[in-house]
């Protein structure tokens, strides 16, 4: 089983993956399917619930998304942390860790910013 069967499981088709083959459930992520679930309006305070449940068996927690989420077509792209320009750039050259330099970019200014860019630039075609 992948992931977008199960998730087609719970949001579309509504049939149970388990009943055919219930050593599946194996195979089933949660953290992932609540991530997933928590992209969407209508499911984010199922997911809310499924985290602070996070102990529940895998079975119990894809029982109650797949009897308790409207089925419903559910697309989302997959969330991701946006890149700041120049973090590279200022880890590197302070040996700073990523949170150290975000807040090292809060006050660099553009003069500073290009000047660590010139110590790091080796010349040729960019």
């Amino acid at each position: 089983m992948e992931l977008k069967d199960w998730l087609n499981s719970i949001n579309q088709n509504k049939q149970d993956l388990t009943e055919e083959d219930p050593e599946a459930i194996k195979k089933y992520a949660p953290f992932i399917i609540n991530k997933c679930m928590a992209g969407h309006l209508d499911t984010v305070m199922l997911a809310n619930e499924m985290n602070l449940s996070h102990g529940l068996d895998k079975y119990l927690q894809y029982k109650f998304y797949l009897n308790i989420v409207r089925k419903r077509k559910r697309f989302s792209p997959w969330l991701k942390k946006d890149k700041i320009k120049d973090l590279e750039l200022v880890k590197k050259y302070y040996n700073y860790s990523n949170s150290k330099a975000e807040q090292a970019l809060k006050i660099l200014t553009k003069d500073q910013l290009e000047y660590i860019r010139l110590k790091f630039d080796t010349g040729g075609v960019k």
